[in-house]
């Protein structure tokens, strides 16, 4: 979480967050506060800001002292005594003000307490001697704060703080080597949220540092350009002097944000970092992404997140925090059902539009407006908006926000229901959410710091956000929002919100018709403060647009095309439709079926009645454990792999027993079939790869490529696929033709793809563009299968992995382990969005995304409910331990085969 990984930086009980918004921490000095006449003098750090002082005592039970320039009423130095004969005497600094701010009182992060009350301060420098010199300072900044025009104020600041950096320069004893070579050094400032911090930047051969002018949080910020995985130019102010620099490749936070005084200094220190990044050549656009996630190869998630990187918004800034979407439109109902789209939000319309009452009301509004006109006096994302959603877990950013408090218990992020019916029926909140709804830290959702949020009208303490009925806990409503967000409904609907926030439909009359229609200041170019020039007027129209809000860079300007939803693979008739044992081939049909009758509903259909399996019959044709099933397209022939180290060949047709054949002394460990419907293909625990010819009823080819066991094969378009204990997955060139041949065939090496440990389970995705594969120290990693480059490496379990799979859609991987866990993987982000502990193994499973019949420890079937982590129900099945499992196409037949020796053949009764 981006405010988390902000605070890792801070040092002890300060930050930065307690000066006031726009102001600069200039210097600090140890002193003591010596305003009480004790024995003990409390010492801190005496801090120098652009206006204010702060002390910050080292004794944690005292508090924070602030003291705004603007409350002082006398700043003098307290003389030491020049009498001879007395001990000498340090001089001090007397503060004389109207009100004091005490902040961390007993070290609790609470809203400010401020003493209304005229007092007098006094402190002493540890060197003394700096005493006058800071006391000079001190008017200085005094006198800027009584300026009567805002206006003046800062320009004397500004020229202060320019006179400040332009007297230093980067200290470059701070190099790592002594060969470093400096490229360039200029002055910037490191943006936080809400916080700025002048100082230096250095960028060398090696290295780009930061040194802040104050030395906090650290003497210099260090970060290895070979690191640097992405870098970004950003509008600061709307103005082009941001530049945002990742070592991640897919977190939305950044490692660090600096903003320059000049867009030439920006622009040559981008695009000398630009040279260490692999792929600097070319920069990617939005539409570049946009193929990408059209195509399949970008998660929702993903993208918006690209979008909203590419359109200038930054978790650094709060006026332009990346935005995403409500998609979920239900937070009443027990059970969340992501197929019925009434679950969901209208995605075509912006959030002031989805209430018609409303609307009408907004728009009656508008039309009686004098130009420029606008229909929502209120952005659907600004500062107050991001740490409404965000303020447990950044109390101290609401504090700044808010001058010292927080904001009314009543008005707070009590409900993630109520906020969204509060979204539909409030006259002016307008507001989308943040990408924490759909990330995998929840403690946003949580009072974990035990904050004192104060109390509600009901009089309940405001506590933990309360969670819609269908979640079970903050865990499990992140992982039902992103479930929601990678949805069939959203992957269709997506583009049509991007039209509203990137696209289109932004700006002109497309906004205006799609009642879309924003103030005229939150828009790129809607005025440029540089032609201002009442130095007043130009801070107020700055300050109003930062806290308003800002509307994202436009990226499109043409209608963004749909996604490119999963369809139906093309299914070829099988010739034994009139056979009683069709019910097991690939494809499933009824005699009074027609071809086209085979839609997704049917699947749909029979993944609804998969808790009423009914054990049709059952076979004992192997001498020890079942450890693959494969079966031939027209349904008459299964074909089984076992340790006992045979295939063998059961009939459908004559319901018995026909072949058996051994192909070595040692277990085989899978099977499948080729496309061509005539080859077995069968992987040993003697390092070899099997090739069995159904017609001529023969072992074919052997293929002898690995140092370890096969552990399993896959293949897809003429490429054989074989992982292996040996920690790799070869790729082959294999094609039924060239088997079909009297000749030995020959199997052509493409890839050598290799792991840190033994290979344990693999599978492709339906397109067969992407290789999963399961480690024995519970790693997955994804493949491309194009270029054979990996893409991800996650490690999701405690043991080995067992099985894992693609979801039909290809967009997740489901994973089950020695460590009795379930994983669901997102395949583009890498990010587990499910996990469930189960009370027993799972061998073995199918699954159509959501619903998961698995193979247990227990000889069970167990029914899971992925979206609930539920168990629907648990069927009972083998003697031992579930070792095996094949499903038909249509999910209407399974196969199963256990350790003890068992093959059963199951129907779905609907």
């Amino acid at each position: 979480m981006a405010f988390l990984k902000t605070q890792e930086r801070a040092r002890g009980r300060f930050s930065l967050l307690m000066l006031d918004l726009e102001e600069y921490f200039f210097e600090q000095h140890t002193a003591y506060d010596v305003t009480v006449r004790s024995p003990r003098k409390s010492r801190g750090s005496f801090k120098v800001c652009s206006r204010s002082i702060i002390f910050d005592p080292e004794d944690c039970s005292e508090p924070i002292i602030k003291i705004p320039f603007r409350d002082c009423q006398k700043i003098e130095i307290l003389e030491k005594d020049k009498n001879p004969f007395h001990e000498p005497k340090p001089s001090s600094i007397s503060i004389l003000c109207r009100q004091v701010i005490y902040i961390k009182e007993s070290n609790v992060i609470a809203p400010y307490r401020i003493e209304r009350t005229t007092k007098k301060l006094v402190f002493q420098l540890e060197i003394w001697n700096k005493t006058e010199d800071i006391v000079q300072t001190l008017l200085q900044l005094h006198r800027a704060s009584c300026l009567e025009k805002l206006g003046d104020q800062t320009a004397m600041i500004e020229a202060n703080l320019q006179s400040r950096l332009a007297r230093t320069a980067f200290d470059k004893y701070c190099f790592q080597s002594v060969a470093e070579k400096p490229h360039m050094e200029c002055a910037v400032e490191m943006v936080s949220p809400l916080v700025s911090n002048p100082g230096h930047v250095c960028v060398t051969n090696e290295n780009l540092y930061f040194q802040p002018l104050s030395g906090y949080p650290d003497k210099v910020i260090q970060i290895k350009l070979s690191r640097v995985r992405r870098i970004y130019k950003r509008r600061h102010g709307l103005r082009p002097l941001g530049l945002e620099v990742f070592c991640s490749e897919n977190d939305f936070w950044s490692d660090i944000y600096l903003k320059f005084y000049s867009t030439t200094d920006r622009d040559d220190i981008y695009y000398y970092i630009a040279t260490f990044l692999e792929n600097h050549v070319a920069e990617q656009t939005a539409e570049s992404f946009m193929l990408l996630w059209q195509r399949g190869l970008l998660s929702n998630y993903q993208y918006l997140l690209h979008l909203n990187n590419l359109a200038d918004r930054s978790c650094n800034d709060l006026s332009q925090y990346p935005v995403f979407p409500w998609v979920i439109a239900d937070y009443t109902s027990a059970q969340l059902d992501v197929t019925n789209p009434s679950s969901f939000r209208d995605l075509s319309k912006p959030i002031g539009a989805l209430n018609q009452e409303r609307l009408d009301r907004l728009l009656a509004r508008y039309y009686g407006m004098p130009e420029p006109r606008f229909m929502y006096g209120s952005h659907y994302s600004s500062p107050g908006y991001v740490l409404f959603y965000l303020m447990r877990v950044a109390p101290e950013h609401m504090l700044c926000l808010q001058n010292g408090r927080y904001d009314h218990a009543d008005r707070m992020f009590n409900s993630v229901g109520e906020t969204w019916k509060n979204c539909l029926e409030g006259a002016t909140d307008f507001k989308e959410l943040v990408p924490e709804f759909y990330g995998s830290d929840p403690s946003f959702l949580e009072n974990k710091l035990n904050l004192d949020l104060g109390r509600k009208q009901s009089g309940s303490l405001v506590g933990d956000v309360i969670l819609p009925p269908w979640a079970s806990d903050v865990s499990d409503f992140l992982q039902k929002n992103r479930m929601a967000l990678e949805s069939e409904f959203v992957s269709e609907h997506l583009h049509e919100w991007i039209d509203l926030v990137f696209g289109f439909k932004q700006r002109g009359t497309a906004a205006e018709a799609a009642q879309n229609v924003f103030h005229p200041l939150t828009y790129e170019g809607g005025i440029d403060c540089d032609s201002i020039d009442d130095p007043d007027e130009r801070i107020a129209m700055l300050t109003q647009i930062l806290e308003f809000g800002q509307t994202p860079t436009q990226l499109f300007t043409s209608p963004h095309p749909q996604r490119i939803t999963s369809k139906l693979q093309t299914i070829t008739r099988s010739s034994s439709i009139t056979s009683p044992n069709s019910d097991f081939s690939p494809v499933s049909q009824n005699e009074d079926s027609s071809f086209e009758d085979l839609t997704e509903d049917s699947r749909r259909m029979a993944w609804s009645n998969m808790g009423n399996l009914i054990a049709a019959t059952k076979h004992k044709i192997h001498k020890e454990a079942v450890t693959g099933i494969t079966v031939t397209r027209d349904g008459t022939a299964v074909f089984s792999t076992s340790q006992d180290s045979t295939l063998k060949m059961f009939s459908k047709e004559m319901r018995e027993f026909q072949r058996s054949m051994s192909f070595s002394n040692m277990a085989l460990s899978s099977c499948l079939m080729l496309a061509d419907g005539k080859t077995v293909v069968c992987s040993s625990w003697d390092n070899n790869v099997y090739f069995y010819s159904i017609p001529f009823g023969r072992r074919q080819d052997t293929l002898m490529g690995h140092d370890d066991a096969v552990s399993t094969v896959c293949w897809f378009n003429d490429q054989l696929y074989t992982a292996s204990w040996d920690s790799t997955v070869k790729v082959w060139k294999c094609s039924p033709e060239s088997l079909s041949s009297h000749k030995r065939s020959q199997f052509p090496l493409l890839a050598e793809l290799e792991h840190d440990t033994g290979v344990n389970t693999a599978g492709l995705n339906p397109s067969g563009s992407l290789l999963a594969t399961g480690c024995k120290d519970g790693s997955i990693s994804i493949w491309d299968t194009g270029s054979f480059v990996g893409l991800q490496q996650v490690h999701c379990h405690s043991g080995t992995i067992l099985h894992l799979s693609f979801s039909p859609d290809g967009r997740n991987v489901l994973s089950v382990g020695e460590d009795c866990c379930m994983k669901v993987t997102d395949v583009q982000t890498g990010m587990v969005m499910s996990s469930v502990k189960a009370a027993e193994e799972q061998r073995c499973f199918c699954w159509d995304g959501s619903t998961v019949l698995c193979g247990g420890q227990s000889g069970d079937l167990l029914l899971w409910d992925l979206l609930s982590n539920t168990l629907i129900k648990r069927i009972p099945a083998h003697s031992g331990p579930v070792t095996s499992m094949w499903m038909n196409e249509l999910c209407t037949s399974v196969i199963t085969g256990g350790e003890d020796r068992q093959t059963i053949f199951w129907k779905v009764d609907s």
